[in-house]
């Protein structure tokens, strides 16, 4: 019988699929592009329908593509545990990781220096970046590691959970309301927020838009700067509240209070170590390095 999948197709409709684009995709595949879109159209045939729907300027996944994605993840992701379970662990000789921007628990400062100092590694290369693009790179096997803040889409990959941050309230301290110990969403309501934009991080602008409806807060939002320093010095100004991750409250700025926020629980982010789930040594190695031992 003609099979119409096997581990090839799917390996290059994933390589497709990830990058949106046929050129990075090839680059990612070692291989040049014009084979590589001879064999997504022979795919094609072979099972009857578009996967693709190209044009001069973008590729988009068909709705035919979107329903092969994920049972596409699922294989390729059992065939890399089967033959994780009959290899001995391989770890890189050089390590690129990923630090998100979201978040800085204090364990992050002195974490490469740590790393370095095992000699497991040739070589460190530390890339920081939003969570979202950590993990498109890390799907694109151009980090090895991520250490992403969740909520975000992960699927795919393997994570580890090394912390967890609830989230405060930054606020001028002039303003009346750093006079309290604790504030909640509700004493907010009236006041402007510092707001991120849902493309920087959909999966944690959803949780956070979900966890505000259940508590009926809908807030007069200012956009984010995405450099701290700035975000800081808007707060101290008074332009709006701001809420953070509890490790932000180590960064010390003249005008600028923090304060528990009553929901900060619900609100909390995560900080995560993703790799492929083929990497699981390496997951377990850098989880130790994270937490100091070594």
């Amino acid at each position: 019988m003609n099979k119409a999948l096997d581990s090839r197709g799917l390996e290059l409709f994933l390589a497709v699929a990830d990058t949106l684009s046929f050129r990075q995709a090839a680059e990612r595949l070692h291989i040049s592009q014009p084979p590589l879109s001879r064999a997504i159209r022979q795919l094609e045939d072979r099972l009857g329908t578009p996967l693709f729907l190209r044009d001069t300027r973008s590729v988009r996944l068909t709705a035919a593509g979107e329903r092969l994605l994920p049972y596409a993840r699922k294989i390729m992701s059992l065939l890399a545990q089967a033959q994780a379970s009959v290899a001995a662990p391989v770890l890189p000789t050089r390590l690129r990781l990923g630090m998100t921007t979201a978040v800085e628990p204090p364990w992050f400062r002195g974490l490469v220096a740590r790393i370095e100092a095992s000699g497991r590694f040739d070589t460190v290369i530390v890339v920081s970046d939003t969570s979202p693009r950590l993990v498109r790179r890390l799907r694109a096997r151009q980090l090895d590691a991520a250490l992403i803040a969740l909520p975000t889409e992960t699927e795919g990959l393997a994570v580890t959970v090394l912390d967890r941050q609830s989230m405060v309230v930054a606020l001028s301290s002039a303003h009346r309301l750093a006079r309290r110990r604790t504030l909640s969403l509700a004493d907010l309501a009236r006041e402007r927020l510092f707001m991120f934009e849902r493309a920087r991080q959909p999966a944690f602008f959803d949780h956070c838009h979900a966890v505000f409806r259940r508590h009926g807060f809908e807030p007069r939002t200012l956009r984010e700067p995405a450099d701290h320093h700035v975000l800081l010095a808007g707060v101290a100004d008074g332009a709006a509240f701001a809420l953070l991750p509890r490790s932000f409250t180590s960064l010390k700025r003249a005008g600028v209070s923090y304060r528990p926020l009553k929901e900060g629980e619900e609100l909390a982010v995560s900080v995560g170590l993703a790799t492929q789930e083929d990497r699981a040594g390496l997951r377990v190695l850098l989880s130790r390095y994270a937490s100091g031992r070594r």
